[in-house]
């Protein structure tokens, strides 16, 4: 199995090292490298690869912001100098979080969890084309303030519009993300991400009871307890999705 990966780190000689150390693994392969933020966003956009070795403290950007630019996250593997963002880079579900200079017995340890969690995916679904609708395997990065979350699509039982703003429910977290709601239902897949009425998008699978409400129009609650009115003009094609 063949993982491609990038390298963003603002340092040549901090690169350097990672790439020599991932020479002893056959089956990671650097594709690219970027020296800032702005530049790894388009060589990730660009290359789409299933891994990125990611330094958190860089000029401009960090590596968080750099993250919650992306439309689709790939795993990520945290490198860094600074230990006091480890508990925040757990925080956020990295798969691994690499303290500088990098030890060989630690980067072993990564690939491993790595080539776990790449090959568990690789199995159950053979890779989205990278400019198909974001399906709810895909997995997104949030960021809300000092908090930030890898979440899978599939975990988000609804999106709220707030002004230009969208707030994302799964779990009991909450947060506000810069998309609006017409942006974010052009990129999700429709038949898993519906449009409910003019301010919320509500994800079918995490419907618990649906009822008749007025005007012809459709109540829904989800596993989370939120009510959610199906506009009258959304009922129809919802009957039709639903099978009704």
């Amino acid at each position: 199995m063949s993982i491609k990966a990038i390298i963003v780190d603002d340092e040549r000689l901090a690169r350097n090292e990672l790439r020599k150390l991932l020479q002893e693994f056959n089956d990671i392969e650097v594709i690219e490298e970027a020296s800032n933020a702005d530049e790894g966003i388009e060589k990730i956009e660009t290359l789409n690869p299933d891994l990125i070795f990611l330094d958190i403290q860089m000029p401009g950007k960090t590596g968080f912001d750099m993250l919650a630019e992306l439309e689709k996250a790939p795993h990520v593997v945290f490198t860094t100098a600074y230990d006091d963002y480890a508990l925040k880079a757990f925080e956020v579900n990295a798969l691994d979080y690499l303290m500088k200079p990098i030890e060989p017995r630690r980067m072993a340890d990564a690939i491993q969890k790595v080539m776990f969690e790449i090959s568990k995916e690789k199995a159950g679904i053979n890779g989205n084309i990278n400019r198909g609708p974001l399906t709810d395997n895909d997995q997104v990065f949030v960021k809300d303030g000092e908090r930030c979350w890898f979440v899978k699509l599939g975990e988000v039982r609804l999106f709220e519009s707030v002004g230009n703003y969208a707030r994302v429910f799964f779990g009991t977290n909450k947060p506000l993300i810069l998309k609006s709601l017409n942006a974010l239902e052009e990129r999700l897949d429709d038949r898993i991400f519906f449009r409910a009425n003019r301010k919320h998008i509500i994800n079918l699978r995490w419907i618990e009871k649906i009822e008749p409400y007025f005007n012809g129009g459709l109540l829904v609650e989800l596993k989370g307890g939120e009510k959610i009115e199906v506009s009258r003009r959304q009922t129809v094609k919802f009957k039709e999705m639903m099978s009704l």
